[in-house]
């Protein structure tokens, strides 16, 4: 039988895409995020994208926002269409302040873009502001495929996931996630809105 963890882990894996309002990039990882954005801007997912975070450590993959914004562009997605929510210093301040934008320009559905490793604890994270919002929309999780062993100056991403999963008991703990029983109530609400 499976855990509840891995239950969660196959649901965030599965998640169709649909049509939204935005893409949500989440900044780190390098630059590596930036194409899958694109790919999603380019094949019309959604019409705009926003680039949240604005820690810049290079040697933790955290790159200044205006350099993500700058390849962006660069790939083809017009300025008009690039939101910077660069106040952004953690994950949860970036689900937070993603998900009162949301409520500001009434959107019913993003599209969640971080790396593979770091996917998970990011959609947690924003499902537990969106109900500590009160609020509901969909949130479509669209993770940037990349190498699990290649060593980047920041480690190995599956070193990284082992991270990642880890700060799951404490952050439920902290409030600043959501429980597995909470996503999964979630994800019947979601399903539904196909």
């Amino acid at each position: 039988m499976l855990t509840k963890q891995s239950q969660f882990i196959v649901l965030v894996d599965n998640d169709r895409l649909k049509k939204a309002d935005a893409i949500i990039l989440l900044e780190g990882d390098g630059f590596f995020r930036i194409d899958k954005a694109f790919e999603l801007y380019q094949q019309k997912w959604a019409p705009v994208v926003v680039i949240s975070g604005g820690i810049v450590n290079r040697s933790y993959g955290s790159f200044p926002p205006r350099e993500l914004k700058e390849r962006l562009i660069k790939a083809g997605v017009p300025k008009s269409k690039i939101v910077l929510d660069n106040a952004s210093q953690n994950t949860k301040e970036q689900a937070v302040n993603i998900i009162k934008l949301t409520k500001k320009k009434d959107w019913q559905r993003i599209i969640l873009v971080a790396s593979n490793y770091h996917q998970y604890r990011a959609y947690a994270t924003f499902v537990k502001a969106m109900l500590k919002a009160n609020t509901k929309i969909e949130i479509i999780n669209a993770p940037a495929s990349l190498p699990w062993f290649k060593k980047e100056r920041w480690g190995k991403r599956i070193e990284l996931l082992t991270s990642e999963l880890e700060k799951f008991d404490r952050y439920i703990k902290d409030g600043h996630i959501a429980t597995f029983e909470e996503i999964f109530h979630y994800q019947v609400w979601k399903e539904k809105q196909s």
